[in-house]
Protein backbone atom coordinates (compact mmCIF):
# COMPACT_ATOMS: atom_id res chain seq x y z
CA UNK A 1 0.00 0.00 0.00
CA UNK A 2 1.44 3.42 -0.91
CA UNK A 3 2.43 5.90 1.80
CA UNK A 4 1.25 9.52 1.67
CA UNK A 5 2.40 12.69 3.39
CA UNK A 6 -0.58 14.81 4.41
CA UNK A 7 -0.26 18.44 5.53
CA UNK A 8 -3.10 19.81 7.67
CA UNK A 9 -3.72 23.37 8.90
CA UNK A 10 -5.87 23.96 11.99
CA UNK A 11 -6.83 27.52 12.97
CA UNK A 12 -9.33 29.19 15.32
CA UNK A 13 -12.69 29.88 13.72
CA UNK A 14 -13.32 33.35 12.32
CA UNK A 15 -14.89 35.60 14.89
CA UNK A 16 -13.64 33.70 17.93
CA UNK A 17 -11.19 35.25 20.34
CA UNK A 18 -7.59 34.41 19.36
CA UNK A 19 -5.34 35.97 22.03
CA UNK A 20 -2.15 34.65 20.41
CA UNK A 21 -3.18 36.01 17.04
CA UNK A 22 -4.01 39.40 18.58
CA UNK A 23 -0.62 39.53 20.33
CA UNK A 24 1.19 38.73 17.07
CA UNK A 25 -0.86 41.33 15.18
CA UNK A 26 0.00 44.00 17.77
CA UNK A 27 3.69 43.04 17.73
CA UNK A 28 3.81 43.24 13.93
CA UNK A 29 2.22 46.71 14.04
CA UNK A 30 4.84 47.77 16.61
CA UNK A 31 7.55 46.57 14.23
CA UNK A 32 6.14 48.71 11.44
CA UNK A 33 4.02 46.18 9.55
CA UNK A 34 0.93 48.38 9.42
CA UNK A 35 -0.49 46.47 6.43
CA UNK A 36 -1.22 43.43 8.63
CA UNK A 37 -4.90 43.38 9.56
CA UNK A 38 -5.33 40.05 11.29
CA UNK A 39 -3.28 37.03 12.37
CA UNK A 40 -4.59 33.61 13.32
CA UNK A 41 -2.23 31.35 15.23
CA UNK A 42 -2.94 27.69 14.72
CA UNK A 43 -1.24 24.36 14.18
CA UNK A 44 0.39 22.73 11.18
CA UNK A 45 0.52 18.93 11.20
CA UNK A 46 2.28 16.59 8.80
CA UNK A 47 1.05 13.02 8.90
CA UNK A 48 2.50 10.06 7.02
CA UNK A 49 -0.02 7.29 6.48
CA UNK A 50 -0.65 4.35 4.19
CA UNK A 51 -3.69 4.57 1.92
CA UNK A 52 -4.98 2.98 -1.25
CA UNK A 53 -4.76 6.26 -3.16
CA UNK A 54 -4.55 10.05 -2.78
CA UNK A 55 -8.31 10.47 -2.31
CA UNK A 56 -8.40 7.83 0.44
CA UNK A 57 -5.46 9.50 2.20
CA UNK A 58 -7.23 12.88 2.13
CA UNK A 59 -10.50 11.40 3.39
CA UNK A 60 -8.66 9.62 6.19
CA UNK A 61 -7.01 12.91 7.21
CA UNK A 62 -10.38 14.69 7.24
CA UNK A 63 -11.82 11.97 9.46
CA UNK A 64 -8.82 12.27 11.83
CA UNK A 65 -9.48 16.01 12.12
CA UNK A 66 -13.19 15.56 12.71
CA UNK A 67 -12.67 12.88 15.39
CA UNK A 68 -9.56 14.11 17.21
CA UNK A 69 -7.21 16.70 15.78
CA UNK A 70 -9.52 19.74 15.51
CA UNK A 71 -12.12 20.97 17.98
CA UNK A 72 -15.26 21.31 15.82
CA UNK A 73 -16.66 24.07 18.04
CA UNK A 74 -13.66 26.41 18.02
CA UNK A 75 -11.42 25.39 15.10
CA UNK A 76 -11.47 25.01 11.34
CA UNK A 77 -9.15 22.72 9.45
CA UNK A 78 -7.99 22.27 5.89
CA UNK A 79 -6.00 19.57 4.20
CA UNK A 80 -3.29 21.67 2.57
CA UNK A 81 -1.62 18.92 0.53
CA UNK A 82 -1.43 15.20 -0.02
CA UNK A 83 1.66 13.81 -1.73
CA UNK A 84 3.41 10.49 -2.12
CA UNK A 85 5.91 10.02 0.71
Amino acid sequence: MPRFRIAIHIVPRQGLLDPQGKAVTDALHTLGFAAVHDVHVGRHLVIEADAADRAAAEQSARTMCEKLLANPITEDFSVASVSAA
